[in-house]
């Protein structure tokens, strides 16, 4: 048996989300003016807007995929393949 113990990925998912919930906090916490708050914001929302669009992008792509595999058409997927890396 490994001597080493597994890291457990819920444990580091909290641990990152709470790191991140104390960054957010601290950066929020600062004496800023409500424009610039709002400033920030908009820019988180604008990101999470862009990460979202990705997702449904790549959730898009696998059901297609997975399709096409279910098919046997490799050359067509191949081809969406090749399609969504030139979308980087």
């Amino acid at each position: 048996m490994n001597s080493e113990v597994m890291p457990n990925p819920l444990l580091a998912r909290a641990r990152t989300r709470a790191r991140i919930t104390r960054d957010r906090y601290r950066r929020y916490r600062r004496p800023l003016s409500v424009r610039a708050r709002l400033a920030a914001l908009e820019e988180e929302v604008q990101e999470c807007r862009q990460l979202n669009r990705r997702i449904a992008e790549l959730t898009d792509v696998v059901a297609e995929l997975l399709v096409l595999v279910d098919d046997r058409d490799e050359e067509r997927v191949r081809e969406v393949l090749a399609q969504y890396r030139a979308s980087f």
